[in-house]
């Protein structure tokens, strides 16, 4: 029976070796030694690739010297010489002493004999095991439909002894590759695998499609075999074994097997393999975390899968507790997968997340720490208001020392959104020589809007609202950051970026210090350019009766609005006063008073109340009609609004009566509740 033989096959190379001297081309050796010829049947791979062949005794003459002269120098060189070819041509078959040998070379470097014998042992080498897989094949294809049928039978162990006599031809090449090619034995070996409750069974099944699934052939025949099902039913088997050649195959199939993704998510794979996460075998967890990136990425389905069987908790976990490193990076890709995930995001940072990402930072895996820097990045939006991150904004400061792009857009963007709206963080990232690396990180980042964005948008953030305010208004302007940050505000830089320079310009201008030198940097020009620009744009959009559309994110409304306020800001300087009044900005001023939108209305009014210290000024207000829209605005819902506009009227009173000696006279008196909420210094934009 072919199945009774497949287990004891004997080696067929008898006759090979008997002439092997001749065939191989090489005659050198055929005087020093001949082949053995063994006496068994059997033989194990390891000995058929390994044989020893029997010395045969020779005589050794030497040439043009007489033996009889030849003394006793001589004779040991020929004979070692004689041992150094016998030694190359048929390893090991030597049992004298081989210190001659060992003392004509140098220690660790085969001699030159031993070199020119390596094809020829490769050869032999070749030859036998070709023969061996020939005959594998050949078994293995004969004895498969009774394989097949023994893998049907209804006695269970007879299924157990079929499927161990399979398992152990899935281990060799050439029988491997009958078994790929005979879907019903597949079928059979994923029926068998499905249906039995023999643990034993279970394993040698699983090993085979595990064996299988290392060929593209081999995983095309488990998919087309319904071998998916079968395999995620096996990932709730107690046995590890079992556990592992499950996952690994379904791993195989995830990568190389068109289709297995979805197979995967309909056979409820997903909901299987995130309990499996709580294993604490690292590799077994490296393999299960990348089946579940590979099912998640670009789905947005498994995504959900993965949160409700409370997939974030255990894989923060896993980044919070081991130090393998190719199971936190597969796991980080995960993460990085899921982090894009609105659903996912908060549950991620509420686990701890950002803490346990953050540990990976200063990980000597360049890869590990790229994917970790995108994470943070990504989940940094709703992470906000968490504790615990003041080692996290430390080692984020020292990356932006760094002049990988990847790492200063991770580093800018994570900085910029974890210092919105946080005053704890403002302060300690200012502490720590934040203001002075990001304007490092803008000057090194030329056109790169992904870095330069945010790093101004961080600046912004510094520059605004906590204790350290000033600190950092300062340092822009001691490290040399206001002529950069100016340049900017060019065109054609996108305008999200445009946008954020002129808030962060505003910030700065609240600082008197830095007046002149925005004033140098010919800040207010470019300004008014910008205004007029996106007045103008907006404008055209009103006139069409049209919806405005958004330009790269950003509204032009919100351009009017930022130019106008940083404006509004810079105008409290007497030099960017008369510089502002001059660029005849005054009627665009008093136009925006009429704006629907109630910011704009508010700068608007700002601006002229800060003009309106001059009489020049003052009077270029009343001349272009503003007493009207001002009067309006004393009834606005804002109180700023309110209180600018009052201001406004009444500077315009003064200058008036300076001028003509009456009063100013308006149809309705200014209320004294506008009046009276005029402070000594009014409120800032």
């Amino acid at each position: 029976m072919e199945v009774m033989n497949l287990m004891e096959q004997p080696i067929k190379v008898t006759e090979w070796q008997q002439t092997y001297t001749y065939d191989s081309g090489i005659h050198s050796g055929a005087n020093t030694c001949v082949p053995s010829v063994s006496s068994k049947g059997i033989m194990e791979e390891d000995e058929a690739c390994g044989r020893q062949y029997t010395l045969k005794k020779t005589t050794t003459y030497t040439q043009g010297v007489p033996p009889s002269q030849g003394d006793l120098e001589y004779q040991m060189s020929t004979t070692a010489r004689a041992k150094r070819v016998r030694e190359a041509m048929c390893p090991g078959v030597s049992g004298e002493d081989s210190s001659l040998l060992l003392a004509t070379q140098v220690e660790g470097q085969a001699t030159n004999l031993q070199r020119l014998a390596e094809p020829s042992q490769l050869l032999k080498s070749a030859i036998v095991h070709l023969i061996n897989y020939q005959d594998d094949a050949e078994l293995a294809t004969r004895a498969l439909p009774e394989l097949t049928k023994l893998l049907n039978d209804e006695d269970p162990v007879v299924v157990t002894k079929a499927a161990m006599i399979v398992n152990q031809l899935s281990k060799k090449e050439a029988s491997r590759r009958a078994l790929m090619g005979s879907p019903q034995l597949v079928a059979a070996v994923v029926r068998t695998m499905q249906n039995t409750s023999d643990l034993d069974t279970a394993r040698c099944t699983t090993s085979i499609l595990h064996n299988l699934s290392h060929h593209r052939e081999g995983l095309l025949a488990i998919f087309k075999s319904g071998g998916i099902p079968a395999l995620v039913r096996m990932l709730s088997s107690p046995v590890e074994s079992v556990l592992f050649y499950a996952i690994t195959t379904l791993h195989n199939l995830l990568l190389y097997q068109e289709g297995a993704k979805m197979a995967v998510r309909l056979a409820d794979g997903l909901q299987k393999m995130v309990p499996l996460l709580n294993k604490n075998n690292p590799k077994f967890l490296a393999i299960t975390t990348d089946c579940l990136q590979l099912l998640a990425y670009g789905n947005q389905e498994s995504k959900l899968i993965i949160l409700a069987n409370g997939g974030p908790q255990a894989l923060v976990q896993i980044m919070r507790n081991y130090s393998y490193e190719k199971l936190l990076w597969t796991t980080s890709r995960v993460l990085k997968v899921l982090s894009v995930c609105p659903s996912n995001k908060p549950a991620i940072v509420e686990a701890g997340g950002m803490q346990a990402l953050g540990k990976h930072l200063t990980s000597n895996s360049p890869r590990l720490v790229q994917n970790c820097l995108w994470t943070l990045r990504n989940l940094s939006d709703v992470a906000t208001k968490q504790e615990g991150l003041e080692s996290v904004l430390k080692i984020l400061v020292n990356q932006l020392s760094v002049d990988d792009v990847n790492v200063l857009t991770c580093a800018t963007g994570t900085l910029s959104n974890l210092t919105c709206n946080n005053s704890k963080n403002k302060t300690l990232v200012t502490q720590n020589s934040g203001v002075e690396a990001l304007i490092h990180a803008i000057l090194r980042a030329g056109d790169k809007d992904d870095i330069t964005e945010p790093a101004v948008c961080a600046l912004r953030h510094l520059t605004s609202r906590h204790p350290e305010a000033e600190m950092a208004q300062n340092s822009v302007r001691l490290n040399y950051g206001i002529p950069a940050i100016v340049k900017l505000l060019n065109q054609p830089n996108q305008w999200p970026l445009v946008k954020a320079t002129i808030g962060l310009i505003r910030n700065l201008a609240l600082c008197p210090a830095n007046h002149a030198p925005l004033q140098e940097a010919a800040v207010i020009p470019r300004l008014v350019q910008l205004l007029v620009k996106a007045h103008q744009d907006a404008q055209r959009h009103v006139a069409a009766g049209t919806q405005q559309p958004y330009t790269d994110g950003v509204r032009m409304e919100e351009i009017v609005e930022g130019c106008t306020g940083a404006l509004h800001i810079l105008a409290r300087d007497p030099m960017n006063r008369m510089e502002i009044f001059r660029l005849n900005t005054i009627p665009l001023f008093v136009q925006l008073l009429y704006s629907s939108v109630e910011n704009i209305q508010r700068v608007a009014a700002g601006v002229l109340c800060e003009l309106a210290q001059d009489k020049e000024a003052a009077d270029a207000i009343d001349a272009e009609g503003a007493s009207a829209p001002l009067m309006e605005l004393l009834h606005s819902r804002n109180e700023g609004t309110a209180t600018y506009a009052a201001a406004v009227l009444f500077r315009i009173s003064e200058t008036r009566t300076q001028t003509t000696g009456s009063a100013c006279p308006w149809s309705s008196p200014i209320p004294s509740s506008s009046m009276t909420r005029l402070p000594g210094r009014l409120p800032r934009a």
